[in-house]
């Protein structure tokens, strides 16, 4: 009887450890098609991601996605200090994040689920929709100010230039990629204040960017382009009609020619452009501020969020990416060019 008694204790013991050590996946009820998921998304891409949330909750009506919509630095440290295991945002993790997650016993996976690009957007008023990539630098670092020093024939003055938030992709795509890590000028203005909390759903600083630009001639807007999107415009070769959108060019002058707007099919050209080992294969490049959005998550449970994250990358997925006028990352595009006679 006291070997049955001690065998009998034993495995109690050794269930009462293992449930313990898994009391995570214990009180997991979700799965990949049902259930209740968080994700946090860089608020750059809010329409597009309400767009994916909405196809993949049709599709799955016990599904529930709640998306909290932010600046980029946060949904970075949501992630770190695991308080959510999906985000959307425009880099990969560095060492040190992996090696934070890595301690957690915890696996990353990565997709890159599109090409984004960043809009320059000016007053309808504005004659000036031409700018090259050196004059832009010269605009974001504040070396040139005025409109007048852009084309002296403009009728407008200072040039007042309105991103998003000082803690977003956007400006940090501006500091990177256009300053080339130079100091932004001083002319430069956030819609939203740097002091707003930084974790509540909202999407309003984007829209007010563009009200702004619609209201004000003088001023030069940078926005993601996915929030200029026409629905109505199944060939993705229009953008609202509120804003101009600028055309950019790399050569020292720009031309119609020579220019192009962010269009996916500029996005294209550009990631072959920047892809392309070859230098005579290269051609000359497409638009040319383009990044990549990143799904990344570390539910190694495999529930709701893994299902959601599967669906982004999914042939539906993609489609509703190139739906929003972006590029989708795995979905093929074939560039014909027609030479009129």
């Amino acid at each position: 009887m006291k070997k049955y008694g001690l065998l009998a204790l034993i495995i109690a013991a050794g269930v009462l450890l293992f449930s313990c050590k898994d009391k995570n996946r214990v009180k997991r009820t979700d799965t990949t098609t049902q259930g209740i998921g968080e994700v946090a998304v860089d608020e750059c891409f809010a329409p597009i991601l309400e767009e994916e949330i909405n196809v993949f909750e049709s599709l799955n009506r016990e599904a529930s996605v709640i998306p909290t919509y932010t600046s980029e630095a946060r949904i970075y440290d949501l992630l770190l200090k695991d308080s959510i295991r999906l985000i959307v945002g425009t880099r990969d993790l560095n060492d040190n994040e992996r090696q934070i997650i890595a301690e957690r016993k915890q696996r990353v996976r990565k997709y890159r689920v599109a090409i984004d690009a960043i809009a320059l957007i000016t007053n309808k008023s504005n004659p000036d929709t031409l700018l090259t990539l050196e004059m832009l630098k010269s605009i974001a670092t504040g070396k040139v100010t005025n409109w007048k020093s852009i084309n002296p024939a403009s009728k407008l003055d200072s040039i007042r230039v309105i991103f998003d938030s000082p803690n977003s992709s956007t400006i940090r795509f501006v500091k990177d990629s256009i300053c080339d890590g130079a100091p932004i000028g001083k002319n430069l203005r956030a819609i939203a204040p740097e002091s707003e909390t930084p974790d509540i759903m909202r999407v309003t600083s984007n829209l007010e960017v563009i009200k702004y630009v619609a209201a004000n001639p003088s001023a030069l807007g940078f926005i993601g382009v996915n929030w200029l999107n026409n629905p109505s415009d199944s060939t993705n070769l229009s953008f609202i009609n509120d804003i101009n959108v600028i055309s950019l060019s790399r050569e020292a002058e720009a031309t119609p020619k020579n220019s192009c707007k962010p269009f996916p099919y500029q996005m294209a050209l550009e990631l072959a452009y920047r892809e392309n080992k070859d230098p005579a294969q290269r051609g000359t490049g497409g638009y040319p501020l383009t990044r990549s959005i990143f799904a990344i998550i570390t539910d190694y449970y495999g529930g709701l969020p893994t299902g959601f994250f599967n669906f982004v990358a999914s042939d539906r997925g993609q489609r509703i990416i190139l739906k929003s006028g972006l590029l989708p990352a795995n979905r093929p595009m074939r560039l014909v060019q027609i030479n009129a006679k």
